[in-house]
């Protein structure tokens, strides 16, 4: 999955900061073939407490009825007003001329679905009702203007109810936890870790009918390029019957089931781990669970290895080095000062990792490993890659952080962070458009203005430093 993909995909979870799709009617043995796993035999049969082949799944959150989607979320209704991106297709206008083209807009892409062996009958089908749901537009250039700080964002998603669950989940689907972690390698915590933080173990999902979204953003907007491979890729997943049109309801983008798949990435990913001939991620715990594992795996899991450690970081530490680009061995990070806070030696001191210090030099330092690389495939944010290491770590039975966040420093709101941003630009430490979104380049600007005035080079955006910034 790409950064873009996930940014979309999952920005209602983050307010801070290649599998062959198989016919409904595909043999077991043929699901067992394109199963890069072989999850198949592991589930039929030979588990305790697995169901056999072609018995009905066992729902992970399923309603007493499933619902009939609707073309679109009624309340609340589109702003009418300019996207705040400034693209020229999210202005109030181009909005509403791109909305009173959309039946044309899905009727021209019939060719493109033909080509990918969707049937007439099938695209007829699943358009039927579609209408433009312009809220999405609102959302999609949404920029909120206050925003959590790093420890409250932990502190919501890494709960003792949340936990809790976590350790039912855990329990109840331990056999194909079992079966999918011997096949892929993959840690189960992290996994159940996903599906907590994703969906709150399948009780938030997003109530959006996909197929309508998709074909909104792929119509109007500015990512229609991007959007429209979606939503051609939603329709080829219902027209293989792998999952059925109420059961694609997900968030504004499109994602769906506990773990948040887009269809593109379903198309990639999914498993048919019980061998029904569906590849159902949404109501299926055992294609859910192997199908969240295939997408780790194929981005790079390394098996038997952590995501990371929390480091005490020694005063007078050069924070320049605490940069992506700045990889070395534990060992060599040891050398340097840095210890794990309770003491434990590192236990494969060749891994390589680089120091993510969040929270700046008064708050816990962090050693990331490749695994958390691959956690950031899932999710680019690093707040988000960090709960999910941090949960799946809780949920294993490890202790919370050991040092403290600076739970004194308010987060700055976007508008304090855009000014932040054209302060440095305004003293040649910034050199690219400022939105009020920290990234890459406002942190290296930061921590050369940091450097600059003798304070510790962070990255670590304060009210302090926007006052020094000021001059004041």
């Amino acid at each position: 999955m790409t950064a873009t993909h996930n940014r979309l995909a999952r920005a209602a979870t983050v307010a801070l900061i290649g599998v062959t799709l198989l016919p409904a009617a595909a043999t077991a043995q043929t699901a067992e073939r394109n199963n890069p796993f072989a999850i198949f035999d592991l589930f039929t049969g030979a588990l305790p407490g697995s169901r056999p082949a072609g018995a009905a799944p066992q729902p992970v959150n399923a309603p007493a009825q499933a619902p009939t989607p609707a073309p679109v979320s009624s309340t609340p209704q589109w702003s009418g007003e300019d996207g705040g991106s400034g693209h020229p297709l999210m202005t109030a206008a181009a909005i509403r001329q791109a909305a009173a083209n959309f039946d044309n807009c899905v009727a021209s892409m019939w060719p493109d679905a033909a080509r990918r062996g969707i049937s007439r009958e099938s695209f007829a089908r699943f358009t039927a009702g579609l209408s433009p749901d312009l809220r999405l537009m609102d959302l999609m250039d949404s920029q909120p203007e206050f925003t959590k700080s790093i420890w409250d964002y932990l502190d919501i998603l890494v709960n003792d109810t949340r936990l809790a669950r976590g350790r039912e989940i855990l329990a109840q689907y331990k056999p194909q936890f079992d079966a999918v972690e011997r096949a892929t390698g993959v840690d189960r915590y992290i996994i159940a870790s996903i599906w907590g933080i994703e969906s709150n173990y399948s009780t938030q999902m997003g109530d959006r009918y996909v197929v309508n979204s998709t074909a909104t953003l792929a119509c109007v907007g500015r990512r229609q390029k991007y959007f429209k491979d979606e939503f051609l890729t939603a329709l080829e997943i219902l027209h293989h019957g792998d999952l059925r049109p109420e059961q694609l309801r997900g968030s504004w983008a499109g994602a769906f089931g506990p773990t948040q798949f887009m269809p593109t990435a379903f198309k990639r990913f999914a498993v048919d781990a019980d061998g029904d001939g569906r590849k159902d991620v949404v109501d299926n715990p055992y294609d859910l669970i192997a199908s969240t594992a295939n997408n780790l795996k194929k981005d790079g899991w390394q098996s038997g290895e952590t995501w990371g450690y929390e480091v005490v970081v020694p005063k007078g530490f050069n924070y320049m080095l605490a940069d992506r680009r700045h990889s070395q061995s534990l060992a060599q990070w040891q050398q340097m000062g840095l210890q794990r806070p309770t003491g434990q030696p590192f236990p494969r001191p060749s891994d390589k990792a680089y120091l993510l210090a969040p929270a700046g030099a008064d708050g816990p330092g962090f050693l990331m490993l490749t695994n958390f690389r691959v956690i950031m495939k899932y999710n680019p944010a690093e707040a988000y890659a960090l709960a999910i290491g941090h949960f799946a770590d809780r949920l294993r039975g490890g202790a919370p952080f050991v040092q403290d966040w600076p739970r004194q420093e308010k987060a700055l709101s976007r508008t304090e962070k855009l000014e932040l941003q054209q302060l440095l630009a305004n003293r040649g430490f910034y050199r690219g458009t400022p939105d009020g979104q920290f990234g890459s380049m406002t942190r290296e600007a930061l921590r050369n203005f940091q450097a600059s005035i003798g304070a510790p080079a962070d990255g670590f955006a304060t009210g302090e430093m926007l006052e020094r910034l000021r001059g004041r």
